[in-house]
Protein backbone atom coordinates (compact mmCIF):
# COMPACT_ATOMS: atom_id res chain seq x y z
CA UNK A 1 0.00 0.00 0.00
CA UNK A 2 1.59 3.69 -1.13
CA UNK A 3 0.43 6.80 0.53
CA UNK A 4 1.15 9.87 -1.16
CA UNK A 5 2.83 12.72 0.81
CA UNK A 6 2.87 15.65 -1.50
CA UNK A 7 5.65 17.44 0.27
CA UNK A 8 9.00 16.54 -1.79
CA UNK A 9 11.64 14.45 0.20
CA UNK A 10 13.96 17.49 -0.91
CA UNK A 11 13.21 21.13 -0.85
CA UNK A 12 13.96 20.82 -4.82
CA UNK A 13 14.32 24.68 -6.09
CA UNK A 14 15.75 26.46 -8.94
CA UNK A 15 16.60 30.05 -9.96
CA UNK A 16 15.56 30.77 -13.30
CA UNK A 17 14.09 28.62 -16.12
CA UNK A 18 16.46 26.76 -18.36
CA UNK A 19 14.58 23.90 -20.81
CA UNK A 20 17.85 23.05 -22.36
CA UNK A 21 18.94 21.85 -18.62
CA UNK A 22 15.48 20.14 -18.26
CA UNK A 23 16.03 17.92 -21.08
CA UNK A 24 19.37 16.94 -19.62
CA UNK A 25 17.53 16.38 -16.98
CA UNK A 26 15.24 13.70 -18.39
CA UNK A 27 17.89 11.43 -18.63
CA UNK A 28 17.16 10.86 -14.70
CA UNK A 29 13.48 10.77 -15.40
CA UNK A 30 12.79 8.54 -18.02
CA UNK A 31 16.38 7.37 -19.16
CA UNK A 32 18.22 3.56 -18.83
CA UNK A 33 20.02 4.70 -15.59
CA UNK A 34 16.74 7.07 -14.12
CA UNK A 35 15.18 6.77 -10.94
CA UNK A 36 11.96 5.33 -12.71
CA UNK A 37 14.26 2.78 -13.89
CA UNK A 38 15.76 2.07 -10.55
CA UNK A 39 12.46 2.21 -9.01
CA UNK A 40 10.97 -0.37 -11.09
CA UNK A 41 14.27 -2.63 -10.95
CA UNK A 42 14.30 -2.97 -7.24
CA UNK A 43 10.20 -3.23 -6.82
CA UNK A 44 10.45 -6.05 -9.29
CA UNK A 45 13.76 -7.86 -7.30
CA UNK A 46 11.63 -7.37 -4.07
CA UNK A 47 9.07 -10.07 -5.39
CA UNK A 48 11.21 -12.98 -5.36
CA UNK A 49 12.96 -11.97 -2.46
CA UNK A 50 9.61 -11.62 -0.26
CA UNK A 51 9.70 -15.83 0.99
CA UNK A 52 13.27 -16.56 1.34
CA UNK A 53 14.70 -13.23 2.04
CA UNK A 54 12.03 -11.42 4.08
CA UNK A 55 14.17 -8.75 5.42
CA UNK A 56 15.67 -7.80 1.95
CA UNK A 57 12.75 -7.32 0.59
CA UNK A 58 12.00 -4.90 3.14
CA UNK A 59 15.06 -3.03 2.16
CA UNK A 60 14.08 -3.37 -1.42
CA UNK A 61 10.63 -2.33 -1.07
CA UNK A 62 11.79 0.63 0.89
CA UNK A 63 14.96 1.68 -1.56
CA UNK A 64 12.14 1.71 -4.62
CA UNK A 65 10.18 4.00 -2.72
CA UNK A 66 12.43 6.35 -2.20
CA UNK A 67 13.41 6.28 -5.97
CA UNK A 68 10.24 6.80 -6.96
CA UNK A 69 10.01 9.78 -4.40
CA UNK A 70 13.56 10.41 -6.56
CA UNK A 71 11.53 10.68 -9.64
CA UNK A 72 9.11 13.37 -8.14
CA UNK A 73 11.62 15.38 -7.27
CA UNK A 74 13.41 14.94 -11.13
CA UNK A 75 10.18 15.95 -12.50
CA UNK A 76 9.15 18.80 -10.28
CA UNK A 77 12.67 20.00 -11.06
CA UNK A 78 12.40 19.13 -14.77
CA UNK A 79 8.45 21.39 -14.38
CA UNK A 80 10.10 24.21 -12.75
CA UNK A 81 12.96 24.91 -15.69
CA UNK A 82 9.95 24.70 -17.90
CA UNK A 83 8.29 27.56 -16.62
CA UNK A 84 7.04 30.40 -19.33
CA UNK A 85 6.76 26.61 -21.72
CA UNK A 86 2.94 26.52 -21.11
CA UNK A 87 0.14 27.84 -22.71
CA UNK A 88 -0.98 29.61 -19.75
CA UNK A 89 2.10 31.12 -18.48
CA UNK A 90 2.78 31.94 -22.18
CA UNK A 91 -0.65 33.86 -22.43
CA UNK A 92 -0.50 35.82 -19.05
CA UNK A 93 2.25 38.58 -21.13
CA UNK A 94 3.37 41.03 -18.88
CA UNK A 95 1.46 39.44 -15.62
CA UNK A 96 3.23 36.99 -15.93
CA UNK A 97 5.83 35.26 -12.90
CA UNK A 98 8.39 34.63 -16.07
CA UNK A 99 8.14 38.11 -16.89
CA UNK A 100 8.75 39.39 -13.70
CA UNK A 101 11.97 36.92 -13.08
CA UNK A 102 13.46 37.89 -16.95
CA UNK A 103 14.14 41.02 -18.85
CA UNK A 104 10.89 41.53 -21.26
CA UNK A 105 8.85 39.45 -24.05
CA UNK A 106 12.26 39.30 -26.16
CA UNK A 107 13.71 37.22 -23.35
CA UNK A 108 10.65 35.10 -22.92
CA UNK A 109 10.54 34.27 -26.31
CA UNK A 110 14.00 32.73 -26.00
CA UNK A 111 12.92 30.68 -23.33
CA UNK A 112 10.39 29.14 -25.24
CA UNK A 113 12.43 28.66 -28.14
CA UNK A 114 15.20 27.18 -26.72
CA UNK A 115 12.34 24.54 -25.11
CA UNK A 116 11.73 24.46 -29.27
CA UNK A 117 15.36 23.56 -30.07
CA UNK A 118 16.21 21.24 -26.87
CA UNK A 119 13.01 18.94 -27.54
CA UNK A 120 10.07 19.78 -28.98
CA UNK A 121 8.04 17.05 -27.49
CA UNK A 122 8.04 19.45 -24.30
CA UNK A 123 5.71 22.20 -25.71
CA UNK A 124 3.90 19.85 -28.69
CA UNK A 125 3.06 16.42 -27.11
CA UNK A 126 3.23 16.96 -23.14
CA UNK A 127 2.30 20.71 -22.90
CA UNK A 128 5.30 21.84 -21.22
CA UNK A 129 5.76 18.82 -18.29
CA UNK A 130 7.93 15.54 -18.08
CA UNK A 131 7.23 12.35 -19.31
CA UNK A 132 9.31 9.11 -19.18
CA UNK A 133 11.39 9.62 -22.35
CA UNK A 134 15.29 10.17 -22.33
CA UNK A 135 17.11 13.13 -23.23
CA UNK A 136 17.06 12.25 -26.82
CA UNK A 137 12.89 11.49 -26.93
CA UNK A 138 13.35 7.46 -26.83
CA UNK A 139 10.82 6.09 -24.68
CA UNK A 140 11.07 4.57 -21.41
CA UNK A 141 11.45 0.75 -21.93
CA UNK A 142 11.37 -2.11 -19.58
CA UNK A 143 14.31 -3.70 -21.11
CA UNK A 144 16.05 -1.21 -18.63
CA UNK A 145 15.56 -3.25 -15.58
CA UNK A 146 17.84 -6.23 -14.72
CA UNK A 147 15.76 -8.96 -12.32
CA UNK A 148 17.33 -12.25 -11.89
CA UNK A 149 15.36 -14.19 -9.34
CA UNK A 150 18.85 -14.89 -7.59
CA UNK A 151 19.18 -12.38 -5.03
CA UNK A 152 23.00 -12.22 -5.05
CA UNK A 153 22.78 -11.38 -8.85
CA UNK A 154 20.29 -8.89 -8.14
CA UNK A 155 22.37 -7.11 -5.43
CA UNK A 156 25.35 -7.02 -7.80
CA UNK A 157 23.47 -5.79 -10.31
CA UNK A 158 22.37 -3.05 -8.46
CA UNK A 159 25.69 -1.73 -7.24
CA UNK A 160 26.32 -1.21 -10.78
CA UNK A 161 23.14 0.65 -11.21
CA UNK A 162 23.77 2.90 -8.33
CA UNK A 163 27.09 3.47 -9.95
CA UNK A 164 25.85 4.79 -13.27
CA UNK A 165 23.33 6.61 -11.83
CA UNK A 166 25.84 8.29 -9.32
CA UNK A 167 27.64 9.27 -12.32
CA UNK A 168 24.90 10.74 -14.84
CA UNK A 169 24.62 13.04 -11.65
CA UNK A 170 28.17 14.19 -11.63
CA UNK A 171 27.56 14.85 -15.44
CA UNK A 172 24.47 16.54 -14.65
CA UNK A 173 26.26 19.12 -12.50
CA UNK A 174 28.50 20.46 -15.38
CA UNK A 175 25.78 21.77 -17.38
CA UNK A 176 23.99 24.06 -14.81
CA UNK A 177 25.68 26.78 -12.74
CA UNK A 178 21.96 26.97 -10.37
CA UNK A 179 23.12 26.63 -6.87
CA UNK A 180 19.78 25.59 -6.50
CA UNK A 181 19.78 22.44 -8.68
CA UNK A 182 23.15 22.14 -7.75
CA UNK A 183 22.06 21.01 -4.14
CA UNK A 184 19.21 18.76 -5.37
CA UNK A 185 21.17 17.14 -7.42
CA UNK A 186 24.25 16.55 -4.52
CA UNK A 187 21.35 15.13 -2.32
CA UNK A 188 20.14 12.55 -5.36
CA UNK A 189 23.47 11.99 -5.90
CA UNK A 190 24.89 11.27 -2.39
CA UNK A 191 21.75 8.92 -2.07
CA UNK A 192 22.84 6.71 -4.41
CA UNK A 193 25.95 6.40 -2.61
CA UNK A 194 24.13 5.51 -0.06
CA UNK A 195 21.90 2.66 -1.72
CA UNK A 196 25.22 1.42 -2.77
CA UNK A 197 26.72 0.99 0.56
CA UNK A 198 22.70 -0.46 1.45
CA UNK A 199 22.80 -3.15 -1.21
CA UNK A 200 26.73 -4.09 -0.67
CA UNK A 201 25.99 -4.98 3.01
CA UNK A 202 23.02 -6.93 1.95
CA UNK A 203 24.80 -9.00 -0.39
CA UNK A 204 27.77 -9.92 2.42
CA UNK A 205 24.83 -11.09 4.94
CA UNK A 206 24.04 -13.59 2.35
CA UNK A 207 26.55 -16.61 2.80
CA UNK A 208 27.57 -18.01 0.80
CA UNK A 209 27.45 -15.52 -2.06
CA UNK A 210 29.78 -16.77 -4.78
CA UNK A 211 29.45 -17.91 -7.82
CA UNK A 212 26.41 -16.26 -8.39
CA UNK A 213 23.72 -18.61 -8.96
CA UNK A 214 23.89 -22.42 -7.47
CA UNK A 215 27.04 -23.96 -9.81
CA UNK A 216 30.66 -24.16 -8.52
CA UNK A 217 33.19 -23.41 -11.83
CA UNK A 218 34.10 -26.13 -13.33
CA UNK A 219 38.01 -26.75 -12.26
CA UNK A 220 38.91 -27.66 -15.57
CA UNK A 221 38.37 -23.88 -16.71
CA UNK A 222 39.11 -21.55 -14.02
CA UNK A 223 42.08 -20.68 -13.60
CA UNK A 224 43.38 -19.98 -17.14
CA UNK A 225 43.55 -16.04 -18.97
CA UNK A 226 44.50 -15.99 -21.70
CA UNK A 227 47.11 -13.81 -23.83
CA UNK A 228 44.74 -12.24 -26.95
CA UNK A 229 46.12 -9.21 -27.91
CA UNK A 230 50.14 -7.98 -28.31
CA UNK A 231 51.72 -6.48 -25.41
CA UNK A 232 49.12 -7.59 -23.16
CA UNK A 233 49.43 -5.96 -19.37
CA UNK A 234 49.91 -8.02 -16.34
CA UNK A 235 48.28 -7.72 -13.54
CA UNK A 236 46.46 -9.17 -9.99
CA UNK A 237 43.60 -9.93 -12.83
CA UNK A 238 45.74 -12.78 -14.52
CA UNK A 239 48.94 -13.54 -12.18
CA UNK A 240 48.77 -14.64 -8.74
CA UNK A 241 45.96 -16.24 -6.34
CA UNK A 242 42.74 -15.76 -7.84
CA UNK A 243 41.14 -13.98 -4.77
CA UNK A 244 39.05 -15.96 -2.48
CA UNK A 245 39.65 -19.13 -4.44
CA UNK A 246 42.90 -20.57 -3.03
CA UNK A 247 44.11 -20.90 -6.49
CA UNK A 248 46.66 -19.01 -8.88
CA UNK A 249 45.66 -17.92 -12.50
CA UNK A 250 47.41 -19.59 -15.25
CA UNK A 251 48.56 -17.16 -17.79
CA UNK A 252 48.07 -19.04 -21.19
CA UNK A 253 51.04 -16.82 -23.03
CA UNK A 254 49.69 -18.88 -26.64
CA UNK A 255 46.15 -19.92 -27.01
CA UNK A 256 46.41 -21.03 -30.31
CA UNK A 257 48.81 -23.47 -29.43
CA UNK A 258 47.02 -24.40 -26.26
CA UNK A 259 43.61 -24.86 -27.95
CA UNK A 260 45.40 -27.02 -30.76
CA UNK A 261 47.22 -29.39 -28.45
CA UNK A 262 44.55 -29.63 -25.97
CA UNK A 263 41.79 -30.31 -29.04
CA UNK A 264 39.46 -27.63 -27.73
CA UNK A 265 40.09 -28.40 -24.12
CA UNK A 266 38.98 -31.79 -24.72
CA UNK A 267 42.25 -33.06 -23.88
CA UNK A 268 44.06 -31.49 -20.60
CA UNK A 269 47.02 -32.63 -19.07
CA UNK A 270 45.25 -32.58 -15.77
CA UNK A 271 41.92 -33.68 -15.86
CA UNK A 272 40.72 -32.94 -12.35
CA UNK A 273 38.93 -35.65 -11.93
CA UNK A 274 38.91 -35.28 -7.88
CA UNK A 275 38.41 -32.02 -8.46
CA UNK A 276 35.50 -32.33 -10.62
CA UNK A 277 33.70 -35.39 -8.89
CA UNK A 278 33.60 -32.77 -5.51
CA UNK A 279 32.61 -30.14 -7.63
CA UNK A 280 29.51 -32.16 -8.90
CA UNK A 281 28.77 -33.32 -5.34
CA UNK A 282 28.82 -29.57 -4.26
CA UNK A 283 26.68 -28.50 -6.99
CA UNK A 284 23.95 -31.39 -5.47
CA UNK A 285 24.14 -30.38 -2.40
CA UNK A 286 24.06 -26.75 -2.89
CA UNK A 287 20.68 -27.07 -5.46
CA UNK A 288 19.16 -28.81 -2.50
CA UNK A 289 20.46 -25.98 -0.33
CA UNK A 290 18.58 -23.25 -2.60
CA UNK A 291 15.56 -25.18 -3.63
CA UNK A 292 14.75 -26.34 0.04
CA UNK A 293 15.37 -22.30 0.92
CA UNK A 294 12.59 -21.13 -1.24
CA UNK A 295 10.41 -24.43 -0.55
CA UNK A 296 10.54 -24.16 3.00
CA UNK A 297 9.87 -20.28 3.20
CA UNK A 298 7.06 -20.50 1.13
CA UNK A 299 3.62 -21.06 3.48
CA UNK A 300 1.23 -23.75 3.54
CA UNK A 301 -2.24 -24.18 2.39
CA UNK A 302 -3.49 -20.92 1.44
CA UNK A 303 -1.11 -18.38 0.26
CA UNK A 304 -1.42 -14.59 1.63
CA UNK A 305 0.98 -12.28 1.06
CA UNK A 306 0.45 -9.80 4.10
CA UNK A 307 -0.21 -10.76 7.79
CA UNK A 308 -3.12 -7.80 8.89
Amino acid sequence: MFHHVKDLQFNARVSRPDPRFANLLLEQFGGENGELAAAMQYFTQAFGAKQPHPDKYDMLMDIATEEFSHLEIVGATIQMLLKGVSGELKDAAEQSEIMVAMNGKAEKESVIHAALSANPQFPIITGGGPTPRNSQGIPWCASYVNSNGDLTVDLRTNLASESRAKLVYEHLMKFTDDPYIHDTLSFLMTREITHFKMFEAALDSIQPNFPPGVLAADPRHLQQVYNLSDGTARGPWNEGEIKGMGKDFIYVENPLAQVKETEGQTKLLDDHSKELKFTRKQNKEMSKIKSAEVDNAEPKGVAQWSTY
